[in-house]
C-alpha cells in the first residue's frame, strides 16, 4: 500500500518562505511523476508547478521566479520551495505524484493537502 503525505504549510508573513514536503512511502518503485496545485477559498483548483517524465519543470505565470518543484529520489519526495510569499499565495497546497509501484504499475495520488497562510 502506498501513502502520499505532505508537511511544511504554516502561517507567514508577506515576503517570506516555506517548503513543502511530499514524502511517497510504501511499495515505490519511482516517482515518475510531480506536481503542486492550490486552492483558495472559493475557487477552483490550479496548478503551481509540475515537472513532468521527461524532467523538464513548468510553473504557473504567477509563482515563476518564486517558487521551485524538486525532487530527491532517494527519499522519495517532492518539494516544493515557496519564496517572496505574498497574500495571494494563501491556499492549501496538494501534491499529485505519479507513481510506479514495486509491481511496476502506475497510478497517481494525491497527499492530504497543507495550508498555506500569508496575512496581508
Amino acid at each position: 500500500q502506498v501513502e502520499v503525505v505532505e508537511s511544511g504549510g504554516g502561517l507567514v508573513q508577506a515576503g517570506g518562505s516555506l517548503r513543502l514536503s511530499c514524502v511517497a512511502s510504501g511499495s515505490i518503485f519511482i516517482i515518475n511523476s510531480m506536481a503542486w496545485y492550490r486552492q483558495a477559498p472559493g475557487k477552483q483548483r490550479e496548478l503551481v508547478a509540475e515537472m513532468p517524465s521527461s524532467g523538464s519543470t513548468n510553473y504557473a505565470d504567477s509563482v515563476k521566479g518564486r517558487f521551485t518543484i524538486s525532487e530527491d529520489n532517494a527519499k522519495n519526495t517532492v518539494y516544493l520551495q515557496m519564496n517572496s510569499l505574498k497574500p495571494d499565495d494563501t491556499a492549501v497546497y496538494y501534491c499529485k505524484l505519479g507513481l510506479v509501484d514495486g509491481s511496476y504499475d502506475y497510478f497517481d495520488d494525491w497527499g492530504q493537502g497543507a495550508q498555506v497562510t500569508v496575512p496581508s
